[in-house]
């Protein structure tokens, strides 16, 4: 065996440790944030980081792209959850609903980017699946405003990012990041009947 193909190995070792660490961190910052708990912001920021990686060594450029948006919106993210929008005696935001028009609207929205950015990334890099990775980019921002704002519709987007990214990462091979977004996809069911059911409790006559 050649040097070449020592660092090779050595690399792809690397690699997979990487992306067992950030899947690690990942799962716990999803698990948390279907718990409605404030520390999935601090967790998710540490995975995002290493998951920009990640992404980039397999080409997935619009995936790490998205990595820098989770890490600057968890920040934000965090101050708003502690930050109630209206004057309560309440330390933190509380669940509400979006109005059904601002749901079509950010549907309209994660298409647009989709195509536009798909169009990017087919036409100046090397991307795999340019259009798939730009509508996991797409519902992905849409979905973390929606956590951000505690939007009970953040889990309808995130079962579908997750469906879609699913199929992306197993065919690029990333089986371990494609196994653990299935567990990703189980958990945002869990995440949207927990949401609800926190919402009827504390609004009985609303939800």
């Amino acid at each position: 065996m050649g040097a070449r193909d020592s660092t090779e190995i050595t690399g792809t070792d690397a690699l997979n440790a990487l992306e067992i660490m950030a899947n690690a961190i990942m799962a716990l910052s999803i698990w948390l944030a279907a718990r409605n708990n404030i520390h999935t912001w601090t967790t998710g920021i540490v995975g995002c980081l290493l998951f920009g990686v990640v992404f980039i060594r397999n080409q997935l450029y619009a995936d790490a792209t998205l990595q820098l948006f989770f890490v600057a919106t968890s920040l934000v993210g965090c101050w708003q959850w502690l930050h109630p929008d209206l004057p309560t005696a309440a330390k933190e935001r509380g669940i509400t609903r979006a109005k059904p028009s601002t749901v079509i609207w950010l549907a309209a929205f994660a298409l647009a980017a989709t195509l536009a950015y798909g169009f990017l990334l087919h036409r100046f890099s090397n991307a795999y699946l340019p259009y798939i990775d730009s509508a996991i980019l797409a519902l992905s921002v849409i979905s973390q405003c929606l956590l951000m704002q505690r939007k009970v519709e953040t889990w309808p987007f995130w079962i579908t990012v997750n469906t879609v990214s699913i199929a992306l990462f197993a065919s690029r091979g990333l089986l371990l990041t494609a196994a653990l977004y299935c567990a990703y996809w189980v958990n945002a069911w869990y995440g949207w009947w927990r949401w609800r059911e926190e919402r009827a409790q504390a609004f009985p006559l609303t939800s």
